[in-house]
């Protein structure tokens, strides 16, 4: 028995992907489901962390005012934590937040600002956003920013969660693959595998268009994967191979995913899923691998998993639809 949501953050199952990754060379690929926490996604362990550490530091309780910046799942578990807690949470959001998450916002009491435009000198939304934080904790006596681009908490929750139950459960573990958009996740499953499973490989996965490990910048399209400049937590080595993904590749991915397990994730899981199945011949025989799938896919039905959407996007010829 559990006191409260908060209670079941964490400790998400891991499965078999045994039709999706059939076992060839001994070869087997297990899937952190970290869709399964109670918002739906792996941004429930550091938003609850960044929030119980600074009630407990006393920076913040009942009736306090929380600010971030989001484009989605951060928002939705800062949303849900802060009305357990009695505290108003106010989100800065771009036009790239789907009006479905915007909803959930709004349903647990979040209060959402909205930044029409991109920064001047990079083009990018983020800066526009962190910039409207800045106005808004200026603006809103002792509010407070968890800062999830730079709060050590972030990763702290995959070092302590994430990375040490994969670890736990499978044992030997020869390959971690998940994505990257603070990057939070990705350093804490490193910082642990090289104290605890040195053996470890850690596969970090991007959109196209992403600049993170340093590539070219240029259109995306769904939120939560990437990022037009390089995060704090990005400035670390903190991975061992890392891949870009395009977006239509992404789409393509998560259909496969739950047309052959059942499992209707998010872009940024098929992401990884196209990662692994790329890494897959070239994977030593015997390896056992864990893919993190970071979210639920109900929140893009009228994205990733819309025909006509998909076709908008990357037209006929290039459409995941076509195989």
């Amino acid at each position: 028995m559990n006191d409260n949501i908060l209670a079941v953050i964490g400790e998400t199952p891991l499965v078999r992907l045994s039709k999706l990754f059939e076992e060839r060379r001994g070869i087997r690929v297990y899937a952190k489901l970290e869709l399964m926490n109670p918002n739906g996604s792996s941004k429930d362990r550091p938003a609850a962390r960044i929030i119980n550490q600074a009630i407990k530091d006393g920076r913040i309780g009942p009736g306090s005012v929380v600010i971030e910046s989001s484009s989605g799942n951060m928002a939705i578990s800062l949303a849900s934590i802060c009305s357990y807690f009695g505290m108003k949470f106010i989100c800065v959001i771009d036009p790239k937040t789907s009006e479905q998450n915007i909803k959930i916002m709004k349903a647990y009491g979040a209060e959402i600002e909205f930044v029409a435009k991109p920064d001047e000198a990079t083009g990018e939304y983020l800066p526009a956003r962190l910039q409207r934080v800045q106005e808004l904790l200026t603006r809103i006596p002792g509010s407070y920013w968890p800062n999830q681009y730079a709060n050590e908490n972030n990763y702290g929750a995959h070092y302590e969660g994430t990375m040490r139950e994969i670890v736990n459960e499978l044992g030997t573990v020869d390959y971690v693959v998940g994505g990257v958009s603070t990057c939070g996740t990705m350093l804490g499953c490193s910082m642990y595998a090289r104290k605890h499973s040195p053996g470890t490989k850690l596969v970090a996965v991007d959109a196209e268009g992403s600049v993170i490990f340093g590539g070219a910048k240029g259109p995306r399209v769904f939120p939560g994967l990437g990022a037009g400049i390089v995060p704090p937590f990005g400035q670390s080595s903190f991975m061992d191979i890392s891949m870009n993904i395009p977006e239509r590749e992404m789409a393509a991915s998560c259909r496969t995913l739950v047309q052959k397990e059942s499992i209707l994730a998010g872009p940024s899981s098929g992401a990884v899923i196209a990662a692994m199945t790329r890494l897959y011949d070239q994977i030593p025989s015997g390896s056992v691998c864990a893919v993190i799938l970071h979210d639920r896919g109900e929140r893009y039905l009228d994205t990733v998993y819309s025909d006509a959407w998909i076709e908008r996007q990357f037209g006929t010829a290039n459409s995941p639809l076509k195989g």
